[in-house]
């Protein structure tokens, strides 16, 4: 199963005895990917099930399935959005159930992404926000940026998208009302980011992004969660679990580190001149 920024896989662990994880010693480790498919997360959630694993690793988009296919088989979540929104845990203190693990809480830096962005962009008054609308959690996020924008005075202007044929329709439909553009996250818009981020530039439009990998696709700056610590993280709380913890009993944690990342070939290309004060709080530039 996959999510935003890579096609990360869900993992079924199958334990052994022994009292180190291992992989392919103590732990039997069943790779699946979505590939872009929705429809897969339900076909891989059934397998791992069929499978009787231990433990289901997975990411945000297709941790509802997961949860759906079993109430048994503790389920960590690697990367979410928003887990109690989207019914997958009753809090983030007290989960109750048997999925736990970390969520990204992506809406919290709504308004410091947008404080980057004027700091960067000239006259910056009108944001375009783009967003999968089938996703809930990027609808979250969407409509967290939308406030934040009008309250600080900035227009927003909201493309709407289903499917990848929607983007470049979405990009015609801007003509020139909009100074930056905001990508929501979702493995829709990640799966298209070389595209979405070669039509913003085509545009002229700065963008901002969640996760450093869009930057690296030629997005101008992302602003988010370091997905590596999340990930090492997410094996700590697999391992409890195979050591005998319980998913309703293990808080849903947060980000703990946050990474501002920009590519300054884009900035060029946008004629924009970045502040050398910016780029010292910058966390890794991109030339």
């Amino acid at each position: 199963m996959n999510s935003v920024p890579k096609p990360w896989p869900t993992l079924g662990l199958r334990a052994r005895r022994r009292p180190r994880v291992i992989e392919d010693r103590t732990v039997a480790i069943e790779y699946r990917w979505a590939e872009g498919r929705d429809e897969r997360y339900a076909e891989i959630a059934a397998e791992f099930v069929r499978l009787k694993v231990n433990v289901i690793v997975t990411t945000g988009p297709a941790a509802p399935q997961a949860k759906k296919a079993t109430s048994v088989i503790p389920i960590v979540l690697a990367l979410s959005g928003d887990p109690v929104g989207a019914g997958l845990v009753a809090s983030l203190g007290r989960p109750g159930g048997n999925v736990t693990g970390l969520s990204m809480q992506l809406p919290d830096a709504v308004g410091k992404r947008l404080e980057l962005l004027r700091d960067v962009v000239p006259n910056f008054r009108r944001l375009a926000i783009m967003v999968n609308i089938g996703f809930p959690d990027a609808v979250l996020e969407a409509s967290e940026a939308q406030a934040a924008a009008r309250s600080i005075g900035v227009e927003v202007a909201t493309l709407q998208i289903r499917r990848a044929e929607d983007i470049v329709p979405a990009f015609e439909s801007l003509t020139d009302h909009a100074d930056a553009l905001y990508v929501t996250a979702d493995a829709l818009l990640n799966a298209n980011r070389i595209r979405i981020n070669t039509l913003a530039l085509a545009a002229g439009l700065p963008t901002m992004h969640d996760f450093r990998e869009l930057v690296e696709a030629g997005g101008l700056m992302s602003y988010g969660p370091n997905f590596a610590s999340m990930f090492r993280r997410a094996a700590e709380y697999v391992d409890k679990i195979l050591r005998g913890a319980k998913p309703a009993d293990l808080p849903v944690e947060q980000p703990t580190k946050f990474d501002l990342t920009i590519n300054l070939t884009t900035a060029k290309a946008l004629r924009l001149a970045i502040p050398e004060s910016f780029l010292v709080r910058a966390d890794e530039v991109i030339e």
